[in-house]
C-alpha cells in the first residue's frame, strides 16, 4: 500500500528517516529516479541514510510504476521519494493509487519561483501541477507530518 508519494530533492534524508518513517508505519522506501537507479555511488550514499529495518529499493520511474501495480507488492507499507515534479506527475499517470503527492522540498534553482520556504517552482512544474490537480489528485505542502498541509494549487 501506498503510504505517501513524496517529492523531495534531497531524497532519503533525516526528515524522511526520523519523522515520515515512523509516523506512517513505513516498512519500504523506494527512490524513484532514472539517472540514480544507474549509479552505484549514489545507491550507495542514499542506503547509509536509510532507517534500520526499512527496505530500500532503488528504481527507475518506469519500475516503480511496475513494482507499484503489482499486486504482491500491495502489503507493503511503501513511502515513494522522487526528486521532480515530472517524475511525480509520471508516476501518479501510471498508477491509480495515487491520489496524494507531499511536496518536501525542491530546492531554488534557475528560473524557478518560491512558492513556500522548501518549494521553488518552474514554469513546466506549474502546468504538470495543474494537470495533476485536473485529475483531482492532492497536492499538498509539509515538511513533516505534524505540520499542517498547504494546498500547491492555491500557492502557484
Amino acid at each position: 500500500m501506498i503510504k505517501l508519494i513524496r517529492i523531495d530533492d534531497r531524497l532519503v534524508h533525516g526528515q524522511v528517516a526520523f519523522t515520515w518513517v515512523p509516523s506512517l508505519g513505513i516498512d519500504c522506501l523506494i527512490v524513484a529516479n532514472d539517472k540514480i537507479a544507474r549509479d552505484d555511488f549514489q545507491k550507495m550514499t542514499l542506503g547509509l541514510a536509510k532507517p534500520a529495518g526499512v527496505k530500500l529499493l532503488i528504481k527507475s520511474v518506469a519500475d516503480t510504476i511496475a513494482f507499484l501495480n503489482d499486486e504482491k507488492n500491495k502489503p507493503a507499507k511503501i513511502l515513494v521519494l522522487v526528486n521532480s515534479v515530472k517524475d511525480a506527475a509520471t508516476l501518479a499517470s501510471g498508477v491509480s493509487e495515487i491520489s496524494s503527492i507531499n511536496f518536501g522540498g525542491i530546492r531554488a534553482k534557475e528560473n524557478a519561483k518560491l512558492i513556500s520556504k522548501a518549494v521553488a517552482l518552474t514554469d513546466e512544474d506549474v502546468v504538470l501541477i495543474k494537470e495533476l490537480l485536473q485529475k483531482g489528485i492532492e497536492l499538498e505542502i509539509r515538511q513533516v507530518p505534524t505540520d499542517e498541509k498547504q494546498k500547491v494549487g492555491s500557492l502557484i
